[in-house]
């Protein structure tokens, strides 16, 4: 019952974490912004930390990773073999000697896919923001290009 809840204020907090991430901040002229980076940095940070602390409250249960190995013995030992498996999976580094099994293999397929969607958004936000104006100015650069070009037609 315990872990249970601990595991949803977890997702909650990932969830959090996503939201902060993708909320609606724009950053301009720059192809790095370190603000954006810290963002993304917290942000990975936080979700490693995150899914360590479910793989862990998972472990409570059963079985959460295995070495990869014939005896395929237990992995998990303590919270710093989750983190790690955390870390590996988030990074997409993925060496293979801890294997999720049971409900965490949902999980580490959840965590991958965030640690390769992350840094992917934060590429396209730094570079679309440095390649294009933002939709206001875009805009007003649309009417005053509209504004002189009617200034030109009255004049002739």
């Amino acid at each position: 019952m315990f872990s249970t809840i601990l595991m949803g204020l977890t997702i909650l907090f990932l969830v959090t974490t996503l939201y902060y991430f993708f909320s609606g901040h724009k950053y301009k002229k720059s192809y790095f912004q370190s603000t954006l980076f810290q963002k993304l940095f917290f942000a990975m940070l936080g979700f490693t930390f995150g899914f360590a602390v479910l793989y862990y409250l998972l472990s409570m249960e059963g079985d959460v990773v295995r070495v990869s190995t014939e005896e395929g013995k237990n992995g998990g030992e303590n919270f710093l073999d989750y983190l790690y498996f955390s870390g590996v999976t988030i990074l997409s580094v993925g060496y293979g000697d801890l294997v999720p099994v049971g409900k965490a293999r949902f999980f580490a397929l959840i965590q991958s896919a965030i640690g390769l969607l992350l840094p992917t958004a934060f590429f396209v936000s730094a570079l679309s923001e440095k390649g294009g104006s933002s939709g206001e100015d875009a805009k007003n650069e649309n009417e005053s290009e509209q504004s002189s070009d009617n200034d030109g037609q009255t004049g002739s």
